[in-house]
């Protein structure tokens, strides 16, 4: 097993220890503090009871979204580090370093250009993701790999670094029948990912060779909830070319549920 995985097992097992009250009340008022945390939409942060529960903190009220079919919201809290469309050999550049979409997908579906928007999630943000609009998930693809760091310094310095990562890529239709892919990268630290419609897909886990998991049926509401990262790390949003017309920008910071583009039909 590469050490960084290891030590993001060993990190994740620590994550969920329940230390002492005090103690472990100071450890979550120093991971706020240290981490710029607003907790104005969560628990205070004494009433954690490890800090694994810190970092998958759910909202006290659900946030409201425009429930319109034709906007997408953003799945996540996080910053929006690059969008646009993939060109020659259905390559894509997120801070300078290039990426095949079929690499990053393992042999994905969709062919031609597409376009894409990439957002990280810091430690500080909310890390649950949520269906960007009315979907219906066709395959989980988990595709093992390393766990390298995903912070915005180190993208430029590991060649093709997502690639490398494990990942779970989601095969979506949305309601105008045009295909959307949702990856979610693992990172250096990340416990875990997971997936509320479907707990065989394990990540961080044993397993080294890629699994396929196929549905039917499986429509999922915009808003609703798909799963969490057990730290923060980053999404990948691939769609047909024109499919999304995104009102983005570099370095925009992002909140689930904000209208971040509008679907063509």
């Amino acid at each position: 097993m590469n050490k960084d995985n290891l030590f993001s097992q060993i990190f994740g097992k620590v994550a969920k220890l329940n230390f002492f009250k005090p103690l472990q009340e100071l450890i979550n008022s120093f991971y706020v503090k240290l981490f710029k945390i607003d907790m104005g939409e969560f628990k205070p942060a004494s009433e954690y009871k490890n800090l694994n529960e810190l970092f998958t903190r759910e909202f006290i009220k659900p946030r409201e979204f425009d429930a319109a079919d034709e906007i997408f919201i953003s799945p996540v809290d996080g910053t929006c580090l690059s969008f646009g469309t993939t060109k020659e050999l259905e390559a894509f550049s997120i801070k300078g370093m290039n990426y095949g979409v079929k690499e990053l997908l393992w042999q994905g579906e969709l062919d031609g250009e597409l376009d894409f928007a990439n957002i990280y999630l810091s430690p500080k943000d909310y890390h649950h993701y949520h269906a960007p609009c009315d979907i219906t998930i066709k395959k989980a693809v988990y595709i093992p790999g390393k766990l390298y760091s995903v912070a915005v310094k180190w993208l430029s310095k590991v060649d093709s670094l997502y690639t490398k990562n494990e990942r779970v890529a989601l095969l979506c239709e949305m309601k105008n029948g045009k295909k959307l892919w949702l990856v979610f990268v693992g990172a250096l630290n990340v416990g875990k990912m997971k997936f509320c419609f479907d707990d065989r897909i394990q990540t961080n886990a044993m397993a080294n060779f890629t699994q396929i998991y196929e549905y039917e049926n499986l429509h999922i509401k915009k808003g609703e909830r798909l799963g969490n990262f057990e730290l923060g790390s980053t999404i990948v949003i691939l769609s047909e070319k024109d499919a999304i017309e995104y009102n983005l920008f570099e370095n925009k910071e992002l909140k689930f549920a904000e209208a971040i583009g509008r679907i063509k039909e």
